[in-house]
């Protein structure tokens, strides 16, 4: 069974947790308007965890993923904004722990009866291109689990781009959008984790590598941040610059 996280901490008073969040938190801190900087702080998993996860589900997972694992089983760290007398929830930053990191199926896609199956929204016409890998598929040529959900905006998921069983090599990391597309965003879990720290943990920052950008809900809520721009500018579409 997994442990229970310890109780939320502000700041990041610890070494590993600064080792953790790359020196983010500080850098936040230390932002006009930025408050309640806070990191739910989680135990380790123990190497069993991981060898059970590899064994149900016939994969091996990656050595940078089993190394972010036995630091902190799962990564939750949340920060907010004060515009006058509000506190507002802005950054969320999140990574799902080893007993989340689930196979995405059918079932945690629809609920509704008669729902199309994943396999009915294959496309092959767009595969791996000069600037675009292999698109991830929705049957046995992929096998899929879920690393954050993204507050509902989507799913950031780990791939395993041949089926099973599946190798460490053959993974990638992948945002499924809420229209069920798939967008490239990184080689490695490492990357993707850097990533994810850089943005800050800014409302729908996965959209900034998608073809359309993010919405103009979450622009106006990046209005509320008088910090530190972003390392890739969220209003540009497939943001790599």
């Amino acid at each position: 069974m997994e442990e229970e996280a310890s109780p939320p901490g502000l700041g990041c008073s610890k070494p590993h947790l600064e080792k953790l969040t790359l020196g983010i938190t500080r850098i936040l801190e230390s932002s006009p308007g930025v408050t309640e900087v806070t990191i739910i702080e989680k135990p380790p998993a123990e190497r069993h965890m991981i060898s059970s996860w590899e064994q149900k589900n016939n994969c091996v997972m990656p050595e940078d993923v089993k190394n972010f694992y036995l630091m902190t089983n799962g990564f939750h760290m949340t920060w907010s904004v004060k515009l006058d007398e509000h506190i507002i929830p802005l950054g969320s930053m999140a990574i799902n722990s080893i007993s989340k990191l689930t196979q995405l199926t059918q079932s945690s896609m629809y609920s509704l009866p008669n729902a199309p199956t994943l396999a009915d929204l294959e496309d092959d016409t767009h595969e791996a291109s000069d600037d675009q890998p292999e698109k991830p598929h929705f049957d046995s040529r992929s096998v899929i689990f879920e690393l954050d959900s993204c507050n509902g905006s989507g799913k950031v998921c780990l791939v395993y781009k041949s089926g099973k069983p599946a190798l460490a090599e053959d993974t990638e990391i992948w945002f499924l959008d809420r229209a069920l597309y798939w967008h490239f965003l990184t080689d490695t879990f490492t990357a993707y984790y850097r990533l994810l720290i850089t943005h800050l943990g800014l409302p729908q920052w996965q959209y900034a590598f998608t073809s359309y950008g993010i919405s103009p809900q979450a622009k106006a809520l990046l209005g509320l941040f008088d910090g530190s721009s972003p390392p890739v500018d969220l209003n540009n579409p497939r943001g790599r610059t």
